[in-house]
């Protein structure tokens, strides 16, 4: 039997966390309800060896590759070893596929074998290929996953290939200034030091660029260990909150956060739901697709909300972090009777929305770097400039 960690709330309002032994989450919930606690959210823990997670667009093609043997009427087991024998498979994924036949072949269910891959595949997809094995559609439901996680990969690709300019830019601006200071400075120490005054900003260069030359290996050991000292920093739970709610208050990155951040669990949401998963159980697995702690915090209160018997477009409107039309069109969903279809509508607009936005922030980032690293360059040269023509100036006048 599984054992769950688990959030619960008392009749107190008091919030309980434990570990609990449970056939599933129902089991759970009944559970817990003999106690007179209300399960808020809980999560499985897992004594399987941890294993990397499956990337985005190679679940997309397992999903796929599955989807259609299953439809041309192989059987499940045949299909997975086709599948692990693949030629370009990588090797990890080799393991964990031949994993799942071997199980299968025990007689262990496919979303079970799954959950006993140490993490490699996500709670979503393992709830999915659950719901469809009671119905009996699991080719129709892997197509289904194929299609989710194609998209997702590619507004993930969307992301990375809009930053990758603002990088470069980055890189070379990083690039440029460590070259000035350490080779191109340097050669007008001599000149600078036979002057009787300079202007405090050649001043200031020349005293960090001999710093930087005979302190380097000190000042990069120091660079690496703040480095690792924020990221150790990021790793803790208050600052990670403060951080993933700072990040949706920015100017033009929270909104466009806060799309990614919405179409990815309508996304989701509507994949569940349509599969037949109740609501409790759809919120409780979305909210862990959507990569931002503040808002994670906020489903312990959506989800008591839905379970006291509030709608669910009233539950998540009360979510900091969501765009606010979202409440709105699950609202129309819930009044029509096609909460799917309203769901996957919604983040398709909200996924093209993404690409504007994203389009629209990397415009706005190029020309501010580039003004950026000519305003560096241009101080630096201006301020080596500046004293040798006062130099000049002064030699003329001696004349």
């Amino acid at each position: 039997m599984p054992k769950y960690q688990y959030t619960a709330q008392n009749d107190a309002g008091k919030r309980v966390k434990g570990v609990r032994d449970a056939a599933d989450e129902a089991d759970l919930y009944q559970r817990l309800r003999q106690e007179g606690l209300f399960l808020l959210s809980h999560k499985e823990k897992n004594s399987t060896q941890t294993r990397k997670k499956i990337k985005t667009k190679d679940l997309a093609d397992f999903s796929r590759e599955l989807a259609t043997l299953l439809a041309a009427g192989v059987s499940l087991v045949r299909a997975l070893g086709i599948i692990s024998e693949e030629e370009n498979l990588k090797k990890n994924h080799r393991v964990i596929y031949a994993d799942l036949q071997r199980l299968i072949r025990q007689g262990v269910a496919l979303s079970d074998a799954m959950e006993q891959q140490g993490g490699a595949f996500p709670e979503l997809m393992i709830h999915m290929f659950r719901s469809a094995e009671a119905s009996g559609k699991l080719d129709q439901t892997a197509f289904r996953m194929a299609k989710h996680y194609e998209k997702e990969h590619k507004l993930k690709s969307k992301v990375s290939s809009a930053m990758v300019y603002p990088c470069i830019l980055g890189v070379m601006i990083v690039a440029v200034v460590l070259i000035i200071f350490t080779f191109v400075l340097p050669q007008f120490k001599d000149l600078f030091d036979q002057m009787e005054s300079l202007p405090a900003g050649t001043k200031f260069l020349m005293w960090f660029s001999d710093t930087l030359v005979k302190n380097w290996l000190q000042i990069g050991i120091g660079v690496f260990i703040v480095v690792m000292a924020i990221a150790l920093i990021f790793r803790i739970y208050a600052v990670r909150l403060a951080k993933d709610k700072l990040l949706l208050r920015m100017p033009v990155i929270g909104k466009l956060l806060k799309t990614i951040y919405t179409a990815r669990f309508a996304r989701t949401l509507s994949s569940l739901y349509s599969s037949g998963l109740p609501i409790v159980t759809a919120l409780q697995t979305g909210r862990r697709t959507v990569g931002n702690l503040y808002i994670d915090e906020q489903f312990d209160q959506a989800i008591a909300s839905v379970r006291a018997g509030e709608n669910l477009s009233a539950a998540l409107g009360k979510i900091d972090g969501f765009v606010m039309k979202f409440a709105s069109t699950v609202l129309i969903g819930e009044e029509t009777g096609s909460l799917d279809a309203m769901l996957d509508s919604s983040a398709e607009n909200l996924e093209y929305e993404s690409e504007m936005a994203i389009n629209k922030m990397v415009s706005f980032l190029e020309p501010v770097m580039i003004v950026l690293m000519a305003g560096i360059v241009g101080f630096i040269i201006i301020s080596v400039i500046t004293p040798i023509y006062g130099s000049y100036d002064a030699i003329g006048a001696g004349y």
